[in-house]
């Protein structure tokens, strides 16, 4: 199994960076809104999306605000990282096969083992889909661990 583990608020220094890749897919769409209760009909009723401004069904915003968290919490400062606070602009929408890049690098040191991380989302045509920042409280000691294996979820719908 592959390890994960974190760098430590003494270890972190300012300039550190980060990336983490994801896909939207349309399981991904149907698995939030499924878990959050988000039923917003632009990200499931394509006749609704379709007549839009966006013209076609589009990604929650705060699916993307779950990547920064994923990208923070597993891999910079990553295990034992506990989260504070997080603003996000959205600055373009993001549409289903969008392949993101989230970059999350350490802007600024504070008091108490917190830290400020500017993070943003990049879609596959090199636009800016949602920046914002992140204050946490890094980890204080050393974690390494196998990364979980979660599990296969089936995607059925009932007739």
């Amino acid at each position: 199994m592959p390890l994960i583990g974190n760098t430590t608020y003494d270890e972190l220094v300012i300039g550190d960076k980060a990336t983490y890749t994801r896909t939207l897919t349309e399981d991904e769409i149907v698995l939030f809104a499924t878990v959050t209760g988000d039923l917003n009909p632009f990200h499931l009723d394509s006749d609704f999306a379709g007549s839009s401004v966006f013209k076609e069904r589009i990604g929650h915003g705060m699916w993307s605000g779950a990547l920064i968290s994923a990208a923070v919490t597993n891999i910079l400062p990553g295990p034992g990282t506990i989260y504070l606070e997080q603003s996000l602009r959205f600055l373009q929408p993001i549409k289903i096969s969008d392949s993101l890049v989230v970059s999350i690098e350490v802007v600024q040191k504070l008091e108490r083992g917190r830290v400020v991380i500017a993070c943003s989302i990049m879609n596959q045509t090199g636009e800016v889909v949602v920046d914002g920042k992140a204050k946490v409280i890094a980890p204080k000691s050393k974690i390494h661990m196998e990364k979980p294996e979660l599990p296969k979820i089936n995607m059925e719908t009932s007739e």
